[in-house]
């Protein structure tokens, strides 16, 4: 074998290793657990989505999926530490509206953005959002309860999760959109907020539809006005905001999952995959379906996209509304 062909046999020989080592190296991923930081505490629709997923994903990913919880700050402590993770797909994370759109819209000294710092991965599923009153209110639908609030500006108020949550400005683009005024009173948590208002000692909140829905089962709560795509079979003659003439406001709040920024995209890619074969599994999404939320399980450049709006239109009602933190 002459010169030329010496040289051009190493080079083949070359090409080839290289092809094998990329091989080995995206089959290589994951060598060890996950971790998937949950920004919240333990109990709520984040962390139950997040369970279901992690319990059956092992035999799609190859490896298990270690939810940990890292609350506060309104989700923004557990977003930030994904954030600052990483970019190896070893810690990844739930991202939630709250924690992508609303919290930084209203916050200047957040660590992070929301558009930059992060690699969207899959929208797993999205919640209905729903305006309930307790039944003390003196409306039952929604023509009446618009009535009411425009009648009496001032007069009533609202309970949220606290200032800069989804809650708080999802119903500050609703009074915006609407022309209407209702006072805000912020509290720490969902569950505070929503016990009160089945107390009644608040008259109404925009919350949630799996944790507001048993209360509705129970009379406990009047159901208003739905964000969703189309009419909930659990609550057939609740309208959208589309049919009332506020499609804006109609938005589900999205659970997904993002990890730090420059992932890898073989990485992202084997990460995604994994997770939509897991929550296309029968058990898995009835599971998830039962919490009153619906699969989406679309692909990054689309989470990406959902991020992006979510994050402008708050921007926009914190602006027109003049928000700021307490």
């Amino acid at each position: 074998m002459n010169r030329r062909h010496w040289v051009r046999a190493a080079a083949l020989l070359a090409a080839g290793c290289g092809t094998l080592a990329t091989a080995l190296a995206q089959q290589a991923y994951p060598s060890k657990p996950v971790r998937l930081i949950v920004p919240f505490a333990p109990g709520g629709t984040t962390d139950i989505i997040a369970r279901v997923v992690s319990e059956r994903i092992t035999a799609s990913l190859g490896q298990q999926l270690l939810v940990e919880n890292k609350a506060g700050g309104g989700g923004s402590v557990g977003a930030t530490e994904i954030a600052r993770s990483a970019a190896d797909g070893y810690t990844v994370g739930m991202a939630t509206v709250s924690t992508t759109a609303a919290n930084p819209a209203i916050n200047p000294k957040i660590s992070y953005n929301p558009l930059t710092d992060f690699t969207p991965i899959i929208n797993v599923a999205a919640t209905p959002n729903i305006i309930a009153v307790h039944p003390s209110f003196p409306a039952r639908d929604y023509a009446g309860f618009v009535a009411e609030l425009k009648k009496n500006p001032g007069k009533y108020s609202y309970s949220s999760s606290g200032t800069g949550g989804i809650g708080h400005l999802q119903m500050e683009l609703y009074k915006n959109l609407a022309g209407v005024f209702v006072l805000h009173i912020p509290y720490r948590g969902a569950g505070p907020a929503l016990n009160d208002t089945v107390a009644g000692q608040v008259p109404m909140i925009f919350d949630n539809l799996p944790s507001a829905l048993p209360f509705i089962k129970d009379g406990r709560l009047i159901p208003i006005v739905v964000a969703a795509p189309q009419r909930l079979a659990v609550l057939p003659n609740v309208p959208t905001f589309k049919e009332v003439g506020l499609e804006p406001v109609n938005r589900m709040a999205y659970y997904g999952i993002h990890g730090p920024k420059n992932m890898p995209k073989d990485v992202v890619e084997k990460i995604h995959n994994a997770v939509k074969k897991t929550v296309e599994l029968p058990e898995v999404k009835k599971r998830i379906e039962d919490t009153g939320s619906l699969i989406i399980a679309n692909t990054p450049e689309q989470f990406a996209a959902q991020i992006k709006a979510e994050f402008d239109v708050y921007k926009q009602v914190v602006a027109q509304q003049k928000l700021k933190l307490d």
